[in-house]
């Protein structure tokens, strides 16, 4: 190692797998960057943040970005550029996990501007590089000299064969009954994201828990690290000694109206009255530009002391509930008449219009992971338009808020769904939100169960989900069942639990605390419970179970397998007899490599006509068995006939008539349609057929009939 580099390195094993933090000699121009490796995959993180804060921000800007590199997997990216282009879904996904621990931990004075970069540089298809992301940027964070309040740790956790699993393999996620990521500092929880199959609440605690007490090395690795390469930290300046001056002033001629305000219960109107008491007291400090500079981050402070303040001290909320009571529900099915499935589901104030629509293997969405490619059969997408909050704003392209409520939507549901060889559809839910007033994710779950039930996909059974909040001052503290948007906004913890009536499916949790104990999230997760059936029940009133069969609208699919070696000959040349079956009948057709054909129409008669159309051609002619044909080709000695699909046979001049035939034509010419009796099949694969022994009216077999009662010849014969 040359002189220019100061590397700082720290080696720690965890869950069986050696983890190596190093800084100092990537990217030494950023404020923190560390490579972490984890077995064979390797990410890089780094911190790069302004020195001094943008004047009149009232938020916090931090950007997280995480990326991954094609040729960490060894590959050269698709499309004409062949170069990484939009983030995936996965690198969204991914962006959020990391974000949503570390925004907590930030010192509340601290307004600059940062932005966190994590690039996966290696991949060894085996160890996810999301965990290892989350790792890399807490020690980088540790090391930069932001006012970073961690480190944090995190892991992920499997359920394999009733036993918890720490950090398994992509291999052993893929058979596990719990897919759990769990962040958290050394005192407490502060992020969970899972699926589950099902699971008890105890399980999923003991899981979070596990998780919890795993990364606690990690944690520990951070620290040792960073006692030898952190910067000196970026020093933070003193809370003005006027904020104290505006708080004392607004709670004295401002709270009792502000409480006032908070009493509506409706959401629209109490906005209203909180605006007007902003606005009146928004003067009082006019006169005073350094006063009025703190107005805004004070009368926040002040919301939230008496919204949190009335739960504690009177267990009552803002709409008039108590903690635990779910507000009003109306659940309807069957609301637009062309869709596959649909349905409006309304809570309180929030409501989501939910389509679920059926599709065939060729609407499959292809998904280009560094994992390899692979298709996607059910997908969940989520939209929140301006108008569901009251917002006059522009519209754009789903967010990255938008693809996690959908992705959340969509771990809810998919542990229910049936098997496609069970329901060979490609089935795609869209949730469009018409009104918001806390927790439309879960509205979405609750809604996609209804439009799919529906549709008549056999849902195992139906899935319901809840928002849970906490307010916590000390050792004081209410978990709320069914939270507002402003008990999320001014709460401490947003905690979605989705579910059957016998477990868990899924399970995701925020703090803006730095970390809670086993005794709240057991509180939360029983009387999420509680939440959970009382929901299921209102939704059981509207429909209680998946219809029958599938909607008029969408298409019927008849799956069926034809021997392998019969594939050439449905597709064809170039596909031109699968191309003249599907534009003669109307229908799609997925034909996969193991034999297995798919067949979706709209019109019942069409799709039959194009699975009898297939089987005819894959069928081998059996001996006795009497068959339509047509005449394709006549000759001195016979005439041929196509009688099973592409399928000819000959049948001999002496076959034609029950007596002697002078000549072929006059008995059948080109394009006749006659019924033949297969005599027998040679060893090359010809077949030889008879009409003079099938009644050509009625198709009777009249081989063993007396010759007098066989049907005398037509007329010109």
């Amino acid at each position: 190692m040359t002189d220019m580099f100061k590397v700082f390195r720290k080696e720690v094993d965890w869950a069986g797998r050696k983890l190596v933090l190093e800084t100092g000699k990537i990217a030494r121009q950023a404020d923190g960057a560390v490579l972490a490796t984890y077995g064979g995959t390797t990410v890089l993180a780094t911190v790069v943040f302004e020195k001094k804060p943008k004047a009149g921000l009232d938020f916090f800007p931090l950007t997280v970005n995480y990326q991954e590199k094609a040729f960490a997997a060894g590959k050269i990216p698709g499309g004409f550029f062949k170069r990484e282009g939009r983030p995936s879904e996965k690198e969204v996904l991914t962006s959020r996990l990391i974000d949503r621990p570390i925004r907590p931990l930030f010192h509340e004075s601290y307004r600059n501007e940062t932005l966190v970069v994590v690039t996966t540089l290696a991949h060894d298809m085996e160890n996810d590089p999301d965990i290892l992301s989350m790792v890399a940027t807490s020690a980088a964070l540790t090391v930069s000299g932001v006012p970073f309040m961690g480190p944090i740790g995190a892991a992920r956790v499997g359920y394999l064969d009733g036993k918890l699993v720490i950090n398994p393999t992509l291999e052993q996620t893929e058979k596990s009954d719990l897919d759990l990521v769990v962040a958290g500092t050394q005192e407490g929880v502060l992020m969970v994201e899972s699926q589950a199959k099902e699971l008890a609440e105890d399980v999923m605690l003991n899981a979070v828990m596990e998780g919890h007490r795993s990364f606690q090395p990690v944690i520990e690795a951070i620290i040792s690290l960073a006692e030898h390469a952190a910067k000196d930290p970026l020093p933070l300046t003193e809370p003005p000694a006027a904020a104290k001056t505006v708080a004392d002033r607004l709670k004295a001629e401002t709270r009792a109206k502000l409480v006032d305000a908070y009493a509506e219960v409706q959401k629209l109107a109490r906005q209203q009255k909180v605006a007007a008491v902003k606005d009146e007291a928004k003067k009082l400090f006019e006169a005073n530009a350094e006063e009025l500079a703190l107005f805004g981050d004070q009368f926040s402070n002040l919301e939230a002391d008496v919204v949190r303040t009335a739960i504690l001290d009177t267990g009552k909320r803002i709409d008039g509930r108590d903690t635990k009571t779910v507000r009003p529900i109306v659940a309807e099915v069957g609301v637009l008449p062309r869709a596959h499935g649909s349905s409006l589901f309304t809570r309180g104030e929030t409501q989501a219009l939910v389509v679920a629509t059926l599709g065939t293997g060729q609407d499959e969405q292809i998904i280009d992971a560094l994992e390899g490619e692979y298709r996607e059969h059910f997908m969940m997408h989520y939209n929140m338009p301006p108008y569901a909050v009251g917002e006059v704003r522009r519209m754009g392209s789903p967010g990255r808020r938008e693809i996690g409520h959908g992705k959340l939507a969509w771990r809810a549901l998919r542990p229910m769904m049936p098997s496609k060889e069970k329901f060979p559809y490609t089935i795609r839910i869209v949730s469009e939100i018409t009104e918001s007033n806390g927790s439309s994710s879960m509205a979405s779950v609750c809604g996609g169960s209804l439009s799919l039930m529906d549709a008549g996909v056999p849902l195992e059974r139906p899935v319901a989900g809840i928002a849970m909040g906490l307010i916590k001052e000390g050792e004081r503290f209410a978990v709320l069942s069914d939270i507002l948007g402003d008990e999320d906004h001014l709460g401490d913890m947003d905690f979605k639990v989705a579910g059957t009536d016998r477990g868990i499916t899924s399970l995701q949790m925020d703090l803006k605390i730095t970390s809670i104990n086993e005794e709240i999230m057991k509180v939360a997760l029983g009387q999420a419970r509680d939440g959970r059936i009382h929901i299921l029940g209102e939704m059981a009133k509207g429909l209680g179970g998946a219809r029958e069969a599938v909607s008029q609208n969408a298409p019927r699919i008849t799956q069926f397998t034809i021997p392998k070696d019969k594939i050439r000959e449905v597709i064809g040349t170039g596909g031109k007899v699968i191309r003249e079956i599907t534009e003669q009948t109307g229908t799609k057709i997925d034909i996969e490599d193991d034999g297995t054909i798919k067949v979706a129409a709209v019109d019942a008669k069409a799709g039959q006509k194009a699975i009898d159309w297939i089987k005819g051609i894959v069928a081998e002619p059996e001996v006795g068995v009497i068959y339509n044909g047509k005449v394709v080709k006549t000759v001195e000695f016979g005439a041929f006939v196509n009688f099973l699909g592409a399928r000819d046979g000959l049948v001999h001049i002496s076959e034609l008539a029950p007596r002697r035939v002078a000549k072929v034509t006059d008995v059948v010419k080109e394009g006749d349609q006659v019924k033949v009796k297969v005599l027998g099949v040679d060893d090359r694969g010809k077949v030889r057929l008879s009409m003079k022994v099938v009644d050509q009216e009625t198709g009777e077999d009249i081989s063993n009939k007396p010759r007098e009662e066989q049907p005398a010849p037509a007329a010109g014969e």
